[in-house]
């Protein structure tokens, strides 16, 4: 049913039949205004508010903090352990729906605070083949066991520059708060440089990474975030540019966001590093290839002519930010979680990250669109953009 501004006869509390009579018999203006009914301003939703913050420790705080750079450290997927059906994690599920064929699953039913080894090796495996999978009201899931869920699949990330919480011992938590008094970055960033994969620039970038809620806009009032599928954006490219771009790397530089961090007089916790990767990787866990690729840290294709990088660069970016069919958008409520695979993702908004592998290119690697269409028995996509064609819109 589309929402109604009045609401529908079966949604009204009457406390008898004479009640049930008068509605009948009034004309509608009439009885507008006379029964409740309900209240809306377009464009406008009202704001939660409370009289004691109850994440008062958990607010942003930048503190002085200086760390060694990161080194290499071992990564084993958990991903690789998990059921290739998804059994473990399903086993307690009430419902489960992907929002479209290339990304983003939301699951009812499964409690994150509460799940066994095989549930969570599971968990890895869907997020690595689906990108990001979302879980609603998960009210157990406070930040210690948020974390100990994060720790799970690995080393948990330190970000250089971001909010960190005001309690002791929670650097590793990135702290995402806007309230009435924030400025607006729309004068800032174009909305294409915001779309990002997180800290692109670390020798091992992260893997699988958790958002979750606490408070934020009412249903309407906005705050939604868009994930973008790298591994779908790889299958948009022709072969040819496939087979080119594999051959490329890409530098990722921490240096703009260290610098405007000082130039806002806060603390750099780790100086600002410039990191080689492959411009195209493979995943270790479902062997995909996929594009590694962000415009707020890439700053040149190596190796190339700096107008052939600048094309490059100018090229992903509008397959990354246009193309709708590889997006989802998520509607945030209190409580919900998104948990994503930073590697094969780039979003478009705190953040509990895993620190993963560094980015390598199999050449064995698959495309995830061939081999689901050849497992489906759908017919390939032809990429030829000189066949003759038909639009009609």
């Amino acid at each position: 049913m589309a929402p109604a501004l009045i609401e529908p006869l079966n949604n009204l509390s009457f406390t008898g039949r004479d009640k049930l009579q008068d509605y009948q018999n009034t004309p509608w203006p009439e009885y507008i205004g006379t029964k409740e009914h309900l209240e809306y301003e377009p464009g406008r939703t009202a704001v939660e508010s409370r009289d004691v913050d109850e994440y008062e420790a958990l607010r942003p705080s930048f503190p002085k903090l200086h760390w060694e750079p990161l080194t290499e450290v071992p990564y084993h997927d958990r991903g690789l352990q998990g059921d290739a059906r998804f059994r473990n994690l399903l086993g307690s599920a009430t419902d489960v729906f992907d929002y479209n064929p290339k990304i983003g699953t939301e699951i009812h039913g499964v409690n994150l605070a509460k799940l066994t080894d095989a549930q969570k090796n599971d968990l890895a495996r869907l997020i690595a083949v689906r990108g990001v999978v979302f879980f609603r009201n998960q009210t157990d899931l406070d930040i210690g066991a948020q974390r100990e869920l994060g720790a799970y699949f690995g080393k948990l990330h330190k970000h250089a520059t971001t909010a960190v919480p005001r309690m002791h011992g929670l650097e590793d938590v990135h702290v995402v708060f806007t309230d009435g008094s924030s400025k607006d970055q729309r004068a800032v960033f174009s909305p294409t440089f915001l779309w990002h994969s997180d800290v692109t620039y670390e020798l091992q970038p992260p893997s699988y990474t958790s958002l979750k809620l606490l408070t934020g806009p009412p249903r309407g009032g906005g705050g939604d975030t868009l994930w973008a599928s790298q591994y779908a954006a790889y299958d948009l490219l022709s072969a040819p540019m496939q087979e080119y771009l594999e051959g490329l790397s890409a530098l990722h530089s921490a240096h703009m966001q260290a610098d405007g961090s000082r130039a806002l007089g806060r603390t750099v916790r780790r100086d600002p590093i410039v990191t080689k990767h492959p411009l195209i990787r493979t995943h270790p866990v479902t062997g995909w290839k996929s594009l590694f690729f962000n415009p707020g840290f890439v700053t040149a294709i190596v190796g190339i002519p700096k107008a052939e990088s600048n094309a490059i660069i100018s090229y992903l970016n509008d397959i990354i930010s246009t193309t709708q069919e590889i997006h989802v958008r998520f509607q945030w409520q209190r409580n919900d979680v998104a948990f994503w695979d930073n590697r094969i993702c780039v979003s478009c908004p705190v953040r509990v990250a895993v620190q993963a592998e560094r980015p390598v290119l199999d050449p064995a690697g698959k495309s995830q669109e061939a081999e689901l269409n050849a497992r489906h028995g759908l017919p390939q996509v032809d990429k030829d953009g000189a066949r003759q064609s038909n639009y009609n819109d």
